[in-house]
């Protein structure tokens, strides 16, 4: 007799799942599929939309589409926390949504710090489809007065932002905007002086503001006031001020990890409830750690695969893997990127090339399921 199977999200570390669908209908599971969209946004094309690189259709999976296909079930709608004695998602609607094995890959949020005034203007970098509702805004805003637009943190999100915020204003018309990152202790802290000094060069060159040394302490909606009591008026503001797992597991009461996120074993398995499995930025993977990069909720697909139809059939599972160094590539909004691997480091056009390439390349295999 077939079993329940239910995927919270359908981001990067489930797509594989997705697209094999069939497969566990054909053993005959019912497999239902929880999303807060029709679509899912590929996160690391999310900033080239905001510049005018790509159009919503080029980064984004048709969740929906491909799970109603293959004759699973779709729900839209967020889940709002988990009980796993009883086997249970609720959803904010109230409804209830059974299971026998469930996976999490919902994700992470960026933090919002307590705001004062009116937030119309205020967006946090995710989820990524808001990207176009701000730059609808913008280009609107930009066709009646020059801005003032603030990104607030200093990791790689904000010097994203900040380049294709740059390429967004510079295309749309007579007015342009000044651009302020609030980079709070150092641009890009915690990469190396490599990347650190060509992201400055980049946006330094393009006369895009970086202040460092100082903290935001308090953000309204016509501005921000720094640890030193100096405040800058802004029209638009952007929060990117790094991300932290899906408070789902929080709100259900269940263990996390340090980081708020679902702590998993080797297997992508919670170590107490053996039925609840999980992907992507939502999970403490216990045996090493992992930063909040998609190559890592990619490399984990196969193994997720394995693991729930493994887990549902009562078959013996199958190890996760983070494997070595990856490739990091910034798009820095000017048709130019950085590029890291290992002891390469450079800057120019070849990066920006190549990580459209990679990209592109990643969303047609998925998407082609569609």
């Amino acid at each position: 007799m077939g079993r329940r199977l239910l995927l919270v999200g359908g981001g990067h570390a489930h797509m594989m799942t997705l697209a094999d669908i069939h497969g566990f209908v054909k053993k005959g599971h019912d497999v239902t599929v929880i999303g807060p969209s029709d679509y899912h946004y590929y996160s690391g094309m999310g900033p080239g939309m905001l510049g005018g690189f790509y159009t919503p259709a080029d980064i984004r999976f048709a969740t929906r589409h491909v799970v109603e296909k293959q004759r699973g079930r779709f729900i839209l709608g967020r889940a709002a926390r988990v009980d796993p004695e009883k086997k249970i998602v609720h959803m904010e609607s109230g409804r209830e949504i059974p299971y026998d094995v469930v996976s999490f890959n919902a994700g992470s949020e960026v933090p919002k710090p307590d705001m004062e005034g009116d937030t119309e203007n205020i967006y946090t970098v995710k989820p990524i489809e808001r990207l176009q509702e701000a730059r609808d805004r913008i280009k609107g805003l930009l066709s009646k007065k020059p801005l003032r637009i603030g990104i607030v943190g200093g990791g790689p999100s904000s010097v994203e932002i900040a380049g294709n915020l740059w390429r967004l204003s510079r295309n749309t018309g007579k007015n342009s905007a000044g651009i302020t990152v609030f980079a709070g202790s150092t641009l890009m802290a915690g990469f190396s002086e490599g990347i650190r000094r060509r992201a400055r060069k980049s946006l330094s060159r393009r006369d895009i503001r970086i202040l460092e040394g100082h903290r935001v302490k308090r953000i309204t909606g016509g501005g921000v006031v720094l640890d030193t009591g100096e405040t800058h008026g802004l029209d638009f503001i952007f929060l990117a001020l790094g991300v932290k797992p899906n408070a789902i597991f929080k709100v259900s009461g269940l263990p996390t990890g340090p980081d708020g996120g679902l702590p998993v074993n080797q297997y992508l398995q919670s170590a107490k409830y053996p039925d609840m499995f999980g992907g992507g930025d939502c999970i403490y993977f216990q045996d090493q750690p992992l930063n909040k990069v998609g190559v890592y909720a990619v490399r984990q697909n196969p193994v997720l695969l394995h693991n729930l139809m493994a887990q549902l059939d009562g078959r013996a599972l199958k190890p996760f893997d983070p494997g070595g160094d990856y490739l990091l590539i910034f798009n820095l909004g000017d048709g130019t990127g950085i590029f890291e691997k290992k002891w390469l480091t450079f800057s120019g056009r070849l990066a920006f090339l190549i990580k459209d390439y990679i990209d592109r390349r990643f969303m047609r295999k998925f998407q082609a399921i569609e």
